[in-house]
């Protein structure tokens, strides 16, 4: 399907409200139960109108976090009057839960606390100031080699227990991680983000018009999709921002300094938040004094910002959800925007909507990027489940953006597949913010300090 016809065939998810039932129970199985994300996915399952319910099967290696979602998940379903249509089960196995199972949510976590202060400290003796750092520079690299073993142990099992399952992954590092599946795992797997609903949205508050009139189009990699088309009854809405944007140290300039500057001089806005979109370029992070200009606290491009707060917000989140289990606090028992639930009404129902999901670049959904690659594109689902759609080329200089990540995520999916150090060592010194800083033989010492002091959540490396 050409991208001119997405919005002439479907809706996205956000315009519409599917009718009808569902046709079948559903067994649904949530890895990384003890994530944040959830109570707020399955909440959206619940909410899913005209639903047989079925069985909610939660995963998790921590039995105390996976008790607290088991409670959680119970609050909800007794919360949205659904306690009657799904049953909820708990296991630390995940073989017990797989057999049957007609979505696999996928939010594994490898490693919990034990490296985040690796993954940022080390990297900064180097010169790598990293702001988030996990799903791209030496944080990224790491987490993936650290996370993708596991998640592709986890479809070897799904091949052999639930083979026709979709699988929607919301674990990072996104393109690695699925990067690596559809190289090696026959499983239908999804990257499912909220960047572009998220962007979506607040370029609609900058631009002054309600997000449902607004009309785009966007494609690239996770987290660095290109919104090449914006328009409001028919007029182009970028004249508007660009002069915005324009005004350094004005309102949106300071709610979004590298958004602003990237989409001044390569001619587009990005999907990704300021501050973790410095970490896919090289150009943001590597002086002081750039810092300062286009770098602000927080989410907007604090340095070590993830690994200082991270701890916190893990901490914060399980306390909160053990308040809400108990009662003792509330929750917005509401549909989000996530994709998740969408998907899977739109298969059941077979009433086609369109999401922006994670996918194989086969057959150049996008031209002028690695057909080998992992993209972000628009996505039609209906009963035959994820399909994506044909984008065609993006403007050559934000090609060329797309492809400076995805060489070297190629690399890491490699080193993570076949367990090797060499390879990771090759993305280290591809990484753009890396490149833009250190030499290949502090690339290469900096990759082996961190397999070093990474040891026990890396077994198998060589």
């Amino acid at each position: 399907m050409a991208r001119e016809s997405v919005r002439d065939d479907t809706k996205n998810v956000e315009e519409i409200g599917l009718k009808g039932a569902m046709k079948r129970p559903l067994r649904i199985t949530m890895m990384g139960a003890g994530s944040g994300f959830t109570e707020h996915l399955m909440k959206d399952v619940a909410l899913i109108p005209g639903s047989q319910g079925g069985e909610i099967w939660l995963v998790d290696i921590d039995p105390e976090r996976l008790a607290i979602a088991e409670k959680l998940v119970n609050w909800v379903l007794d919360g949205v009057g659904k306690s009657d249509v799904w049953t909820v089960k708990a296991t630390t196995d995940r073989r017990e839960a797989l057999p049957g199972s007609h979505y696999i949510v996928n939010c594994i976590e490898v490693s919990g606390l034990g490296c985040v202060r690796h993954d940022n400290d080390i990297p900064a003796k180097y010169g790598v100031d990293q702001c988030i750092g996990d799903t791209i520079g030496p944080g990224g690299l790491f987490k993936g080699l650290r996370t993708i073993p596991v998640f592709l142990d986890m479809l070897r099992d799904a091949e052999e227990l639930c083979p026709r399952a979709i699988v929607l992954n919301y674990t990072n590092p996104m393109s690695m991680m699925c990067l690596a599946a559809q190289r090696v795992s026959r499983m239908q797997v999804v990257g499912l983000c909220h960047s572009v609903q998220g962007t979506s949205h607040h370029l609609a508050h900058w631009a002054g018009v309600p997000s449902e009139e607004m009309v785009w189009e966007c494609a690239g990699v996770n987290h660095l999709a290109w919104f090449t088309k914006l328009e409001h009854n028919g007029a182009d809405l970028y004249p508007v921002l660009m002069e915005k944007a324009r005004e350094e140290g004005g309102p949106f300039w300071e709610a979004d300094p590298v958004r602003c500057d990237m989409m001044l001089h390569f001619g587009a806005f990005i999907t990704e938040s300021s501050g973790h979109l410095s970490e896919y370029l090289p150009y943001y992070r590597k002086r002081p004094e750039v810092l300062k200009r286009y770098c602000r606290d927080g989410y907007l491009g604090g340095s070590s910002f993830y690994a200082d707060c991270w701890p916190g917000w893990r901490k914060a989140c399980d306390e909160r959800r053990i308040k809400v289990a108990a009662g003792e606090e509330t929750m917005e028992l509401k549909r989000s925007w996530e994709y998740a639930s969408w998907i899977i009404e739109g298969r059941e129902k077979n009433q086609p909507v369109v999401i922006y999901g994670n996918v194989a670049n086969r057959g150049g959904l996008i031209e002028n990027l690695d057909h080998e690659g992992c993209v972000e594109v628009a996505c039609v689902i209906n009963q035959n489940g994820v399909q994506p759609t044909r984008f065609g080329r993006l403007p050559e200089q934000m090609a060329a953006i797309c492809r400076s990540n995805m060489s070297m995520f190629d690399l890491a999916a490699k080193a993570a597949v076949e367990r090797s150090k060499q390879a990771a060592i090759y993305a280290m010194m591809l990484d753009p913010l890396v490149a833009a800083v250190c030499t290949p033989d502090e690339a290469q010492r900096m990759t082996l300090e961190l397999f070093d002091a990474e040891a026990e959540f890396l077994p198998g490396y060589k």
